[in-house]
């Protein structure tokens, strides 16, 4: 019985297992999903339509016009002269709070609202020499005070034009202690120039300032104005418009009027937007210009989230050639308002590019 298990045991490690049906997936490896994106050797993208889809790739047709010829400078935001104001004191002296406390940066404030008052600060030795000329003073006014009394019950045997005399004495005694009171007690009102926002604070209760320091700056942030640099002095003469990026807004500014005297090499060319269009900017804040010029270009209007590196670390745009297939095309381009650039080669009339998910599109390998 033992030797008929032990042979049947020798037959069955010798005939080969076969798999069930549909389970038998021979020798070779698994096969991969030709359906998924890819890059091919040529650098173009197979990109299927449920892809698309799912990464958002939008495209559009490529039209081919003038533009106008864009200079891109460097700027800055500026507060505009008539909105807004620096609040510094006239004399030196200890600040102390308003009647509405010191106020905080980005607080509102009104024109002509007491901010902080200013206490001078004087020497002992000058204080002195004031108080004893306030105490001859009051004291020559109480004379004169009596004298003018006495004068008036004399009327009938005085003449009018003494008891005027004295009478204007004693005015001029009584003013000349009360400008003399008022230099020891009176503090300096610091008051808002216009009506705005706090942009800058630079004291606390009890602070020791010097006259004209900075104490205040308030700024109406729907009136701000924007200064470029221009290493080109005939670029003032020949400005046709221009446009600032604000995020993924495109801010149209009106051109003011350029400088006649150079400041660090450059013409300082002044601008302004309607309405509140740059109050997500701060006084300050560096930003770029881009001035456009009254001589044309022939080009094509492209986002600039259209563009991207190749690994030669050339400017591509992925151009849709199929249904599925995308294929880098290499651009020069020229800026045109700061959202948008101008491609001048590497596009034609009618092309389809990428507009939107160009990155995705770019990172598949």
């Amino acid at each position: 019985m033992i030797a008929k298990l032990l042979l049947a045991a020798l037959i069955g490690l010798g005939l080969p297992a076969w798999a069930g049906e549909g389970h038998d997936h021979g020798d070779s490896g698994a096969v991969p999903n030709s359906n998924g994106p890819s890059r091919q050797p040529d650098g173009s993208v197979f990109l299927p339509k449920a892809a698309q889809r799912q990464l958002a790739v939008r495209t559009a047709v490529a039209k081919s016009e003038e533009l106008a010829r864009t200079v891109e400078l460097a700027g800055r935001v500026v507060m505009d002269p008539n909105a807004g104001g620096k609040v510094q004191p006239t004399t030196a002296g200890r600040v102390e709070p308003g009647p509405n406390g010191l106020p905080n940066v980005g607080q509102p404030v009104r024109k002509g609202e007491i901010l902080a008052y200013v206490r001078p600060s004087t020497a002992a030795l000058e204080r002195s020499v004031q108080s004893a000329q306030l105490a001859e003073l009051r004291s020559a006014g109480a004379l004169a005070e009596r004298r003018v009394a006495r004068l008036k019950a004399l009327s009938d045997t005085v003449p009018q034009k003494e008891i005027e005399a004295a009478e204007a004495e004693l005015a001029s005694l009584g003013a000349r202690a009360g400008a003399v009171n008022l230099g020891l007690t009176e503090r300096e009102a610091l008051v808002a120039p216009v009506a705005g926002v706090i942009a800058s604070a630079h004291v606390v209760a009890g602070q020791v300032v010097d006259a004209r320091e900075l104490v205040y700056e308030v700024v109406d942030p729907q009136r701000l104005g924007i200064e470029a640099l221009s290493f080109d002095a005939a670029l003032g003469a020949d400005v046709g418009g221009a446009t600032l990026a604000v995020g993924e807004e495109r801010v149209a500014l009106r051109f003011l009027g350029a400088g006649r005297t150079l400041r660090e090499q450059a013409l300082t060319l002044h601008f302004a937007a309607k309405g509140g269009a740059l109050s997500k900017l701060a006084v300050g804040q560096p930003v770029k210009v881009h001035v456009q010029t009254r001589s044309k270009l022939q080009g094509i209007a492209v986002p600039a989230a259209s563009l991207m590196k190749n690994p030669s670390n050339q400017t591509i745009v992925w151009a849709k050639t199929a249904a599925e297939a995308f294929e880098p095309r290499i651009v020069t381009v020229e800026p045109l308002d700061g959202v948008s650039v101008a491609v001048t080669s590497g596009l034609r009339q009618g092309d389809r590019f990428v507009t939107q998910g160009a990155t995705l599109v770019n990172q598949v390998r």
